[in-house]
């Protein structure tokens, strides 16, 4: 019996349980908002309240009978042809943490590219599984990372046969993507699972002209982020699963032990809401936010000053395999200032947000939601951060290392040096000591440092003069890097 796409069964069970006026002496507290403060209910609105309820025992019954998150994580499937997914109301970094834990697991080894995010570390610190780094394709000139290409992947499966499968990140935060038939030629002709972390592509699917969506490729999971490109709330992701190297009771149980007991139903609400939004409307949606960006884009690149990274910077022989348009990323070196100075600007005179920033780029995330209006006002801003930029030149600048410098020896397992005895040592002291943390500039997530990666003096000035330059570290335990935790000496 083919899937009815038109139904939405988690919203039409919360749309049921008002209905009923069904009356509940169970969790949450606030009682469907009567007990909230209405200081909260009147910023928050009583909506938020009212689809706020148990998963089972309100939404569903006790033993979850109606089957309503069950058949709403079938629909999904076969919206995006996918044999199983899973729903995660705790973000893509559970849902990718699921995953690696599925495929492999302590004392093994998983092939990971270095470009991953901070939420694939973590699930190697937790795990105690080996990574074996696949270094991504640099483009020096840039000073940007793009993924490992599919004969990456081959060199480093020769060289340790033994890895139980690999993770690659595709499409980065910046819109380039893998060449996930490649990778998955590469795993599968051993017979080993690849996790795709496609936390950015929740819109893949549903146009033609975007980048291949990791199960048309043929992956064995891919997680992906419904609230990054999505209709979705914040937290809300899915994990999808096909083919038969991976048993889908094992995915659910490494869910089950990493997430919430007491799920989100107001996520949930919000994936499944989306799903139908776009099996209904996504080519349409996708299709207008694709004429969107290249107008956009365009226009950004008459700008002076701004050159907008495109296809041609970012495809091609050691570069990445395709590019996503959605993300407009802005090459701002030429204003003589940095992304993190421009950001500030941005919010501050425009009450503007732009979605990432380093030491010469700023990014502004277009989606469907997006129009003539949101875009108008981010051109006026733009036009103007451009007419301000003087006032912006003395923008402290950025020590980036080459990409030879920038990579560190794994002297220690991530778990093995997180868990150590550590101690603090002052930043100009560090080089030569194995690092107990992780250090992030964020966005995007991609740690510089790794737990037990023994610290070099360029890395070390790199991050110091982000910090002056306003990098954002969220893990390092010393946010201004006047201090590095690490190992200490006699553990």
């Amino acid at each position: 019996m083919a899937a009815n796409q038109d139904e939405a069964p988690i919203l039409e069970a919360l749309a049921r349980y008002a209905d009923a006026d069904e009356l509940g002496f169970t969790p949450p507290g606030h009682k469907r908002a009567r007990g909230a403060d209405p200081r909260a209910r009147a910023i928050l609105g009583d909506a938020v309240f009212h689809g706020d309820v148990l998963a089972n025992g309100g939404l569903d019954d006790r033993l979850a009978r109606g089957g309503i998150l069950e058949r709403a994580e079938n629909l999904m499937a076969d919206a995006v042809h996918a044999d199983h997914t899973f729903f995660s109301t705790c973000g893509s970094s559970l849902s990718v943490k699921a995953a690696m834990l599925t495929v492999t697991g302590p004392g093994r080894r998983l092939l990971v590219g270095r470009d991953a995010h901070k939420s694939v570390v973590a699930g190697l610190i937790l795990s105690g599984v080996e990574p074996v780094w696949v270094e991504p394709q640099w483009d020096t000139s840039r000073h940007l990372a793009h993924a490992p290409s599919a004969a990456d992947y081959d060199k480093a499966f020769a060289q340790h046969p033994n890895a139980d499968g690999a993770l690659v990140t595709s499409p980065t935060p910046y819109g380039a993507a893998a060449d996930l038939v490649g990778i998955v030629e590469v795993c599968h002709r051993r017979g080993k699972p690849l996790v795709v972390d496609e936390a950015w592509g929740a819109h893949l699917p549903f146009h033609d002209d975007l980048p291949t969506w990791a199960m048309d490729a043929g992956a064995d999971i891919c997680v992906t982020s419904v609230h990054k490109m999505g209709s979705g709330l914040e937290q809300g992701s899915v994990f999808h699963l096909q083919g038969d190297l991976i048993d889908p009771a094992e995915l659910a149980s490494r869910a089950d032990l990493l997430g919430t007991t007491s799920p989100n139903v107001l996520i949930y609400a919000g994936i499944d809401a989306w799903r139908r939004q776009m099996v209904q409307h996504g080519h349409q949606l996708m299709g207008h936010a694709l004429e969107l960006a290249a107008r956009i884009r365009g226009t950004i690149e008459t700008i002076d000053g701004f050159h907008v990274n495109d296809a041609k910077d970012f495809t091609g022989p050691d570069l990445a395999h395709d590019f996503d348009p959605l993300p407009v990323v802005m090459d701002i070196s030429e204003l003589g200032t940095s992304g993190y100075r421009a950001a500030d600007w941005l919010r501050a005179h425009h009450h503007l947000d732009t979605h990432l920033f380093d030491h010469r780029r700023i990014s502004a995330q277009l989606t469907h939601a997006d129009d003539e209006q949101t875009t108008g006002r981010l051109l006026t801003a733009l036009r103007d951060l451009a007419d301000h930029a003087d006032e912006l030149s003395d923008a402290p600048q950025v020590a980036v290392p080459s990409p030879a410098d920038l990579r560190m020896d794994q002297a220690r397992l991530p778990r093995d040096a997180y868990f150590a005895r550590h101690t603090k040592v002052p930043a100009a002291e560090a080089a030569g000591r194995i690092a107990a943390e992780m250090i992030t500039p964020y966005p995007p997530g991609i740690p510089v440092v790794l737990p037990g990666e023994r610290l070099t003096e360029p890395v070390l000035t790199y991050l110091r003069s982000g910090v002056e330059a306003g990098m954002f570290l969220p893990d390092a335990a010393d946010q201004r890097l006047r201090t590095v935790r690490v190992v200490a000496e006699d553990d």
